[in-house]
Formats: structure tokens, C-alpha cells, sequence
């Protein structure tokens, strides 16, 4: 993969190596309105897939009421996120608190919450895994659940 600038070679030691780049699809279908799923291994199944050793990986919900972000598997720090979430929107499905609601649908507090718990990850694949640090997992957050949602993983590298 060369730029005709020289670059490419003074990068990767002199030789072109050739980028792969791997997609996979998860469906989620989470029966609680709210709810975090560990996707940690799928992820990481997903990479070794894909043949990729040192690289990127984006997951990503492809939803405006769902979020996908890293942390710590521990049920007391996600009791705590849905408590601290339904503090700052909590669900209402009345069209005086969200405007968004007046149009029909009842999840203008799901929107909130996506925006403050992100759209995506990026992660460093090094030697074929995901680098992470020690407690790091990867996480689906549902704030509108009940129906079918996709997750995009997408993997990039040599």
C-alpha cells in the first residue's frame, strides 16, 4: 500500500504489506427497555476471523437508542449506570418532557442516554487480540429495547 511519496516503505520497514479488513454483524434483542450485554468474546472471535494481527477494531450499534462502550464487568458499576442514566433522562413517555415524544414515539430518554454513553469503540488489535487493559470489556448498551438491533464490527489491518 504506497502513497508514491515513500512513506509506506519508511514505515513498515520496506515492504508493502497488504491491508485486510473484516466485517461481522451481531443482533441484538435485549427484552429489558434497558440493559448492558458483555460482547467482549464475539468481539474477540470476530478478530481472530478476520486474520488480522496488528490493527483496528470499531464496534459500533448502528442505533440513535443504543451505545456500545468499554469498561468494567461488574454488576454494581452497571446497576450504578442505569441509576445514574435514569437520573439524567429518565424515561417518560409523555411529549411535555421530550419533544421527541411528539412525534409519536416514546423514547426521546433512549436518545439522551446513547449520547452520554457514546456512539462506538475503537480498539488496538496487537498480535492478533484485542490490546486491552486488565479489566477493560466491551459492552452493548440497550436504552429502547424489545426488537432486533444490529452491532457492526468492523476490522481493519495487516
Amino acid at each position: 500500500m504506497g502513497c508514491g511519496c515513500g512513506l509506506a516503505q519508511k514505515w513498515n520497514g520496506g515492504q508493502d504489506k497488504k491491508m485486510k479488513s473484516h466485517t461481522k454483524y451481531l443482533t441484538m434483542n435485549v427484552s429489558a427497555r434497558m440493559d448492558f450485554v458483555n460482547i467482549t468474546s464475539e468481539v474477540s472471535a470476530a478478530v481472530a476471523e478476520s486474520g488480522v494481527r496488528e490493527g483496528l477494531c470499531l464496534v459500533n450499534p448502528m442505533h440513535i437508542t443504543a451505545s456500545v462502550f468499554i469498561n468494567d464487568d461488574e454488576p454494581g458499576l452497571h446497576e450504578d449506570y442505569k441509576r445514574w442514566l435514569e437520573g439524567l433522562a429518565p424515561y417518560d413517555s409523555s411529549p411535555q418532557r421530550y419533544h421527541h415524544n411528539r412525534t409519536g414515539e416514546d423514547n426521546g430518554d433512549a436518545h439522551h442516554k446513547r449520547q452520554v454513553m457514546g456512539r462506538e469503540v475503537v480498539i488496538a488489535i496487537t498480535r492478533g487480540k484485542l490490546d486491552f487493559g486488565r479489566w477493560e470489556q466491551i459492552f452493548y448498551g440497550e436504552f429502547d429495547g424489545r426488537r432486533p438491533k444490529r452491532v457492526l464490527i468492523k476490522i481493519i489491518g495487516e
